[in-house]
Order: C-alpha cells, then sequence, then structure tokens
C-alpha cells in the first residue's frame, strides 16, 4: 500500500491543525514532522510543545523526524509529546543499534534515514531491527527542494534486500516528491511519501493531498476507504 505523509514543514503554521486536519480527508494516512536544530541541518524548526498541540488536532500517526546531533537526548520528550514514529540519521547516530531500540522502548515505531550521500550499505546491522528506512532524496534541511533522481537505486537497493533477506521494513522517500517524481518513487519501491510543497504549497490541502494519493504507478494506494494504522495506546 502507498501511503501519502504531507510534510508540516511546508504548511501555515497559523493554521496548522486545519490544514493537517484537511490533509487527512484528502486521503493522508500519517503526518511528517520535521524536527531541525540549526547544527546537524542549516534551519531551525519546531521541538516536543508543537508536536503536544498537533496530537490534539489529528488522530493520525506523526511521523516524527529527527534531523538533530544527539537524537537520544531528545527521543523519550518527543515520544511523550505524542510521536508515533521516530526516525533518526544514521550520519548522526553514533550508537545506532542503541538509539533504534531506545526509540522502540518508547513504544514508537523506529525508523532509520540517510542523506543523498551515504550508501545503502552502511545500515546493512540495522535493517533487521527497523521499522521503516527513510530515503532522503534531497538534502536535509529546507523544505521545496528539487528531487534528486539518483536517490532512486537507493530505493530500488532497499527492496531488493528486504526481499532476499525476508526483512519487514518499509520504504520511505522524502524530498521534491510531488506529481512529476511519485510515478517515479513509487516504482522504485518507496511506499510511504512524504510531500510537502505538494499538499501545503498553495492551493487546497484536502484536493492536493487528494492529487498526490492517485495511484500513477500501477498499484494500490491507501486513502479513502483504506485502513490506516492503529494509534499506539499510551
Amino acid at each position: 500500500m502507498i501511503e501519502l505523509a504531507p510534510s508540516i514543514l511546508s504548511a501555515d503554521f497559523s493554521r496548522l491543525g486545519e490544514q493537517v486536519r484537511a490533509a487527512g480527508e484528502g486521503g493522508a494516512t500519517v503526518i511528517h514532522v520535521d524536527i531541525m536544530d540549526g547544527h546537524f541541518v542549516p534551519n531551525l524548526t519546531i521541538g516536543p510543545p508543537v508536536v503536544r498541540s498537533l496530537r490534539k488536532a489529528t488522530d493520525l500517526p506523526l511521523d516524527c523526524h529527527l534531523m538533530i546531533e544527539n537524537p537520544d537526548e531528545f527521543i523519550p520528550a518527543f515520544a511523550e509529546a505524542g510521536a508515533d514514529w521516530i526516525s533518526v540519521h544514521q550520519e548522526a547516530c553514533r550508537h545506532l543499534n542503541r538509539t533504534l531500540h531506545l526509540i522502540k522502548s518508547h513504544e514508537c515505531r523506529a525508523g532509520v534515514v540517510i542523506n543523498p550521500a551515504t550508501p545503502v550499505e552502511t545500515l546493512s546491522e540495522v535493517l533487521d531491527i527497523v521499522d521503516y528506512v527513510l530515503v532522503m532524496s534531497v538534502n536535509p534541511g529546507f523544505g521545496g527542494q528539487k528531487f534528486i533522481p539518483t536517490t532512486l537505486h537507493k530505493m530500488r537497493k532497499l527492496a531488493e534486500i528486504r526481499s532476499s533477506r525476508g526483512y519487514s521494513y518499509r520504504i520511505e522517500v522524502d524530498g521534491g516528491v510531488g506529481l512529476d517524481t511519485v510515478a517515479d518513487v513509487v516504482r522504485a519501491g518507496a511506499e510511504i511519501l512524504v510531500a510537502g510543497n505538494a499538499v501545503f504549497g498553495k492551493g487546497d490541502a484536502k484536493l492536493n493531498a487528494e492529487a498526490c494519493r492517485r495511484d500513477r504507478a500501477g498499484g494500490p494506494t491507501a486513502g479513502k476507504g483504506s485502513a490506516r494504522p492503529p494509534r499506539r495506546a499510551r
């Protein structure tokens, strides 16, 4: 199933709850929350208080993407604030295995992220424990960037490894995903599509989400009428 995960990085924060609800009505099944610290990436965004407020506005799973240094120090706070999924960068974690288990200990799905210049092979020792792998198809730090086509081979590689080794992780893609790239990333193996500008940039978020989630690659697409992942118990 192909799922749409709108990124609030491109939303109007003065109407955040309204826009997130509209995206959900348009078929989004996950809300992607970009956390930036101004150190690991050259931008500063939000912290646990905004996640806590967002939790009150939607029942959809909150996918918190930690683009931060020392993520172990903040994982408990984001989990407590209402995160359902938490992903960390391979490049930011000194002890990646330990960090992923820390996420799981807080009853969240654990994801690992790789930047455009990071090979898939750097994840070989953790692919058996992660719930999802997020492939950055732009350099992290800012919304509205152009999709990097060479990242498609990473999605294909991850799909091949999963099939050959019998793993169960899902493949997520973030960066430059829109109507002109969605078919390519789906064909390459991506199942969770993070889209910011394409949903929240212009016009109605509900209509934009509906347009993004239409199947342009011949596979099933999660949306209205599909089963949404249950919220974890607190």
